[in-house]
Parts: C-alpha cells; sequence; structure tokens
C-alpha cells in the first residue's frame, strides 16, 4: 500500500472515530485497526495524535466548504444564495451521524492544549466567515450584515450539535431573513 492509499485510510478512519466519538475519546491503536495500517505506518504518516487530527479538519474543511458553495452556488439570485446557507446547514444537522460542528467540538477537547488544532479551527472559521462576507458583498448589502449572519450560522451549528435536530437552521434562516428584509427597509 503506497503512502497516498494509507495516509487516505488512516484519514478516513479518524474522521469517522473522531467525529462520531471525540478525539479524546478514540486511541491511536482503534485507529490502526479501523485503518487496516499498521501502527508502524501509522505513526511514520503521524508522528503524533495531534498531526493527526491537523489532518483531519484539514481535509475536513476542504469538503465541508465545498459541499457548501457547491449548493449555495444553484441559487440564481445573490440574496437567496444567503439564506441558502441556513438552508444548506438545515440539510447537514438532518444527516444520519450529525454531532455538531467539527472544528468547533475539537476546539472544546483540545483548544487549550494544541496550538495546531486552535489553527485549523480559526482557519477554517476565518474561511467560513469570508464565505459569507463575499455572498454579503455579492448581494449589494452592507459588510456589516456579515458577521452577524456568521454568528447566526454558528449560533445553529452549536444548538443543532447539542439538540440533535434541524429547527436551529430554520430559526436562524427566519432571523437572517429579518436581518436581510430590515436592511432593505432602512431600519
Amino acid at each position: 500500500m503506497d503512502s497516498a492509499v494509507a495516509r487516505e485510510r488512516v484519514l478516513d478512519a479518524a474522521e469517522e472515530l473522531f467525529y462520531g466519538r471525540g478525539v479524546q475519546s478514540v486511541g491511536m491503536d482503534e485507529i490502526r485497526g479501523a485503518s487496516g495500517v499498521s501502527l508502524k505506518r501509522l505513526y511514520q504518516l503521524f508522528p503524533a495524535k495531534e498531526q493527526l487530527v491537523e489532518a483531519y479538519l484539514e481535509r475536513r474543511d476542504g469538503r465541508w466548504r465545498g459541499r457548501l458553495a457547491e449548493f449555495v452556488a444553484r441559487r440564481p439570485d445573490p440574496e437567496e444564495r444567503i439564506l441558502a446557507v441556513f438552508d444548506w446547514l438545515e440539510e447537514w444537522f438532518g444527516e444520519e451521524g450529525f454531532r455538531g460542528c467539527a472544528w468547533i467540538n475539537s476546539y472544546g477537547e483540545l483548544g487549550a492544549t494544541s496550538d495546531r488544532v486552535v489553527t485549523q479551527v480559526r482557519a477554517h472559521k476565518r474561511a467560513f466567515a469570508d464565505y459569507l462576507a463575499s455572498l454579503v458583498a455579492d448581494s449589494g448589502r452592507p459588510a456589516a450584515l456579515a458577521g452577524p449572519l456568521f454568528l447566526l450560522a454558528e449560533g445553529a451549528m452549536v444548538t443543532a450539535g447539542i439538540t440533535g435536530t434541524t429547527h436551529p437552521a430554520t430559526e436562524a434562516r427566519d432571523a437572517a431573513r429579518l436581518l436581510l428584509g430590515a436592511h432593505r427597509t432602512g431600519h
């Protein structure tokens, strides 16, 4: 098995286990067993668990943001693209195995002790905020709307992870619509 294949197998196993159960409750031997990659090879690829967590978050970031952007791009109207973010969140929250935001969860577990995790989490959240800001700019709305929309989305993620329901996305979308409507009428 070449290194690229071994790396993907390890990351697939890590993602399933870390996201499903939490980073700290999963040992490297469990990753080895789930991936079928020897412990020696696993440690050659990722000399420390922290590096594996970093790679898991980095890979998940690209896929998560790609799926979101692809969904949102299907909407022709710039304002509808903003609201589509919340439609996508609702779909994500309804997926089997949804356990909240992987970055918030990882930060909660390791943010106090891992600079690598903190860097990944902050980069992901910054990229998501920048994406929302670009949607706001494309809609011709004031840049100041991006921050509140980001907070609505983030709050929905946390609440959905805790409640195990899709309702937070609906409520956040309704609040986003109110924000957009208030700006339209000049309030």
